[in-house]
Parts: C-alpha cells; sequence; structure tokens
C-alpha cells in the first residue's frame, strides 16, 4: 500500500478552527514535511491549488503557495518521492501546462504527476474574470476531459491537433517530453467524477468517512472498480484521511473536540455559500459533504483518531479494503505530526513493513 501525505500548500493546515494550530504557508514548511515524508519512505505528496480562501476569523486558506511552483521547487530539494502538482483547469491552458510538466520532469528526473481540479467554488475564478457561468458545474468533466486529452498528446507524443467545444490546437507541439509517463490523478466521488477517472485518470481520490471508520470508502472503492471494467482501465483508488493521534485516545479526541469547540463560523458559512452554488450537486460529491456537521471544521474529510496503536491499525483495515491502493495522509499540525507519523504510526503498521527508513 502506497502513503503519501497532502502537504500544507494553505495555512492552517485543515482545521477552520480558532484553537486548532495555526501557521503561515511556506517553501521552508513545505520542503521540511515533503524530505521527512521521502526520509520515512512515503511514495508520494501532492501540492493543491487553491486560489481564494474561506476568510474569517482564521482567514482560513487565506495565504496559498501556488501548486506547480511549489512542486519544481520541491522536486529540486528531493531524490526519490514523487510529486503532485495541481491543476486548476480554468486558469492554465493545457499546451502551458503540459510544458511545466514536462520541466518538472526534468528537475525531478521522472517523479512529477498532476491532479486535474475541475473547479467548485465561484469566488476563485470569478475574482479573476475567470468563471464560465452556472452552465460549467453541469459541464466540468466535459472541459476537463477535454484538457486532458490534449494534455496526454502533448505529453506522451509531443504533437496535437486536437479540435473540440473547448480546445483547439493546430499543431501544436511540445519538446522535450516528459522522461517518464507522468500519472493523472483525479477526485470524483459523483457517477460523473468517476466516470472521468475511469476514462483519464490513473489514481481516482476518494475521502474517508466519518471518525475511526476505516471500511467506510468500500463503496467508493467498488464504484471506481464498475467505472474501470466499463473502460477497461487501471485506476487506483487512494483514500485521503485525517490523523489526530496521541499517546491515548481520551487525549487525542479531547483534542478533536478542542478545535470542534473554536469553530470559526464566518469561514464555515462561506464554505457552505460557495458549495450551494452549485445546483448540480450529485449524490455522494465531495461538494455535497463539505459541510456536514460533524467534521465540517475539516470540510468533513474522515479521520482517525486514537492512541498511536490504534491509528496504525485502523490505517492497516484502509489498506486492506479490497481495491484500495493508498493512503494520502492529512496531518494534525505539519510543523511536528510528519515526524511523530514516521516514528510512533508507521512502525506499527503491518502493511508498512517493508518500509526502509532513511538514516
Amino acid at each position: 500500500m502506497d502513503l503519501g501525505v497532502f502537504v500544507p500548500t494553505g495555512n492552517n493546515g485543515w482545521f477552520m478552527s480558532t484553537t486548532a494550530p495555526h501557521y503561515p504557508p511556506t517553501f521552508a514548511l513545505n520542503r521540511q514535511v515533503v524530505q521527512e515524508a521521502e526520509a520515512y519512505g512515503l511514495e508520494f505528496a501532492l501540492a493543491m491549488v487553491k486560489l481564494r480562501g474561506f476568510g474569517g476569523a482564521t482567514r482560513f486558506w487565506d495565504e496559498n503557495l501556488e501548486s506547480i511552483a511549489l512542486v519544481a521547487g520541491l522536486a529540486s530539494v528531493t531524490s526519490r518521492i514523487r510529486l503532485f502538482a495541481s491543476v486548476a483547469v480554468l486558469t492554465i491552458p493545457p499546451a502551458i501546462v503540459a510544458r511545466m510538466v514536462a520541466t518538472i520532469d526534468d528537475i525531478s528526473g521522472g517523479r512529477v504527476g498532476l491532479n486535474i481540479v475541475g473547479g467548485w467554488q465561484k469566488a476563485e475564478y470569478d475574482q479573476m474574470g475567470l468563471w464560465p457561468g452556472s452552465e460549467h458545474f453541469a459541464r466540468r468533466y466535459e472541459y476537463c476531459g477535454e484538457f486532458v486529452t490534449v494534455l496526454r498528446e502533448l505529453l506522451d507524443q509531443g504533437q496535437s491537433d486536437f479540435k473540440g467545444h473547448y480546445f483547439t490546437m493546430n499543431d501544436c507541439r511540445l519538446a522535450p517530453r516528459p522522461s517518464a509517463p507522468v500519472p493523472i490523478v483525479c477526485a470524483g466521488q459523483s457517477p460523473s467524477g468517476m466516470r472521468f477517472a475511469a476514462t483519464h485518470g490513473d489514481y481516482n481520490f476518494c475521502v474517508a468517512l466519518g471518525t475511526n471508520t476505516p471500511t467506510g470508502h468500500a463503496d467508493a472503492a467498488e464504484r471506481l472498480r464498475a467505472a474501470a471494467a466499463d473502460t477497461g482501465r487501471a485506476v487506483g483508488l487512494y483514500v485521503l484521511v485525517m490523523i489526530i493521534a496521541a499517546d491515548t485516545d481520551a487525549e487525542a479526541f479531547a483534542r478533536w473536540q478542542h478545535y470542534r469547540d473554536g469553530a470559526d463560523l464566518q469561514a464555515l458559512a462561506w464554505v457552505a455559500a460557495q458549495a450551494g452554488e452549485n445546483a448540480n450537486v450529485a449524490e455522494g460529491s465531495v461538494i455535497g459533504t463539505l459541510t456536514q456537521s460533524e467534521g465540517a471544521i475539516s470540510l468533513n474529510i474522515g479521520r482517525l483518531i486514537g492512541s498511536y496503536a490504534n491509528v496504525a491499525r485502523m490505517l492497516d483495515e484502509m489498506g486492506d479494503v479490497p481495491g484500495t491502493s493508498g493512503l494520502m495522509l492529512i496531518l494534525e499540525d505539519y510543523r511536528t505530526d510528519m515526524v511523530a507519523f514516521g516514528t510512533r504510526i508507521q512502525p506499527l503498521m503491518a502493511t508498512r513493513s517493508h518500509v526502509r527508513v532513511a538514516p
């Protein structure tokens, strides 16, 4: 089972809470986290793209590093770990993204991947005059499909003459091409999102559910398997999960409750308003779960809470769900918790017994 880390591209990690750890996103912090992840044998790291935060008392995600530039920098200070940049497809033409990816491939020695972000938050794009209108919610996977088709043709063949509704290539060229295949990751949970991932992706992210429900993603794994069977492609499933671990279960749950007590209601209201812009929310989609009550302060990413030993056990259970290719970790405090994971949790995981930690 692969393990990856969702690096702290935005300020304050993943908690919309006045009582949670607060820190700015810096290259130094991201370098520290990714180099620690590499030393502990993790297979990948991913940097999100976020163009406008949620405000509130915590100014949640109001500060963000640019994903592709960040990954280029991280590629120069790592040697083994795969690095996924994220692209908001409404902001950069696919031919330019292809050139960026080919450049990072050269910097990294073939370790770059790309996460495709279709866009759900209108304000991110409207602030730049790039929002195509509410029809994008219903047609965004068509747009993403054309984007990835152009991207793949350029990366794989060095040339594209694609003619579509959104993009027109006229003998578009790319050289040099990447030295290795560039994996594409998606994050579709709705039926249309799963079809897109099965058609265009190498991996698809799904979100872990609830608190301490390590098999809760079994349905998503089965739906992805069925979608991939229809397209005849091999598509891996990566599960996004938050970890809150301590010496005891009681200590870990007390911290989670402390964060919930400090919920940033203004930021939460902003998320709810932005999610409400989409009248085409499908059952099971990520957007539809963003502000459900129990875990709203962390965008309802499922969480494993407990002692280091119990979290290790539950991570193993997650990996044992059929169809699970790997897990992507969200950490409680990125300044300290990569080391805590590498020294207190991973050594207890049966599914990671093969990992050799760098000295």
